[in-house]
């Protein structure tokens, strides 16, 4: 652990003492070379806190609000915002390994050197200066070692079937991959009236869990060709209507493809490695097949994140059964490890 200096929030800052932080396969990708970022940087943007100071002009949060961390913040007032995607907003195209002013809140107590922001969030540290569009107010009675999960597997997975593949009550489903997003689409997909829901992965500990949040049926999906075909016996009409894909390397992606019935959608919402590509047969699309993608489960953050905590607080979404571990910084690395070989659902890195 290194001890860091933190200056005080500027112009539309906010300091937050975080309270939780879940481990996401996104910090994990940084740190095992699949997604370049540069260093020296503090990872994390799952996160939950508490608001303990502002900046000159901030409006939408005070000093002890609870919050929820946005890696994807919204002006909202550009296009994207002014039609309803704020997910897409241009701030998505800043530089937000520092402020906006181009300069680090954080530096080594130590040495002097300057420290990177992740998203400008950097929710794997006690306290961080973040812009106050990277923040959504929530209820105070919620959790925040549960609600920190919302802000982006949680989110993503929901948004995925909500927002995206808008999966129609009766639909079959299928989700690829059942880590921390496709467990939050599987129960999405329960919330949306799917009528059969069908989860995949390799690891019979995974397809498991699968059942325990929803999924009426289970493929192993070690062998694409037969999983393919179990998934066509299981939904009838030669494929599914929606897939949801949730690890982002090309052969899911194509399996998501290719278990669709002539109209279905497949949506992927697994990040994957730097210069992947794929290939795949076009004349599919002529089926009206569509191949589709999200960013950030397509939610609006400031309507989506409550609303997904409200779902919580009301007893028809399930956060605590999504975590199969809570951890201390001394314990980062070895819980990232256990994310890394898919023994962990959700790990949450909560401070004292």
């Amino acid at each position: 652990m290194t001890e860091l200096e933190l200056d005080e929030p500027r112009a539309g800052e906010v300091l937050v003492r975080y309270v939780a932080s879940g481990l996401c396969h996104s910090d994990l990708h940084v740190i095992d070379g699949s997604m370049f970022h540069p260093a020296p940087v503090v990872l994390g943007h799952e996160g939950a806190g508490i608001v303990e100071a502002v900046g000159p002009g901030v409006t939408t949060v005070s000093v002890g609000d609870h919050v929820l961390t946005s890696y994807q913040p919204a002006c909202g007032r550009c296009w994207y915002c002014s039609q309803g995607r704020s997910n897409l907003c241009v701030l998505r195209d800043a530089n937000r390994t520092v402020m906006a002013d181009g300069t680090t809140r954080m530096r080594d107590k130590k040495t002097g050197e300057d420290i990177l922001h992740f998203f400008q969030l950097s929710t794997h540290s006690e306290r961080a200066v973040v812009p106050e569009l990277g923040l959504v107010p929530i209820r105070k009675d919620a959790p925040l070692d549960l609600a920190c999960l919302v802000s982006c597997g949680v989110a993503t997975g929901f948004g995925a079937v909500i927002n995206r593949a808008k999966v129609h009550t009766g639909s079959t489903v299928v989700v690829i991959g059942c880590g921390g997003v496709g467990l939050n689409a599987i129960q999405a997909a329960v919330l949306a009236g799917a009528a059969r829901i069908v989860a995949v992965d390799r690891l019979p500990h995974k397809l498991e869990h699968a059942r325990e949040f929803g999924a009426t049926h289970t493929v192993d999906g070690t062998d694409t060709e037969k999983a393919l075909a179990d998934i066509r016996q299981i939904c009838g009409h030669d494929g599914a209507d929606y897939a949801i894909e949730a690890v982002g390397a090309p052969a899911t992606i194509m399996m998501a493809f290719n278990c669709l019935h002539r109209g279905g959608t497949a949506v992927i919402n697994g990040i994957a490695a730097d210069g992947t590509t794929i290939t795949f047969d076009p004349r599919l699309l002529l089926t009206e097949r569509v191949l589709t993608g999200t960013s950030f489960g397509s939610i609006r953050s400031r309507i989506d994140l409550p609303m997904i905590v409200d779902l919580f607080m009301d007893g028809k979404f399930k956060l605590r059964e999504l975590v199969s571990r809570q951890v201390g910084l001394a314990e980062i690395n070895d819980a990232y490890d256990r994310l890394a070989k898919g023994e962990a659902r959700r790990e949450v890195l909560v401070y004292s």
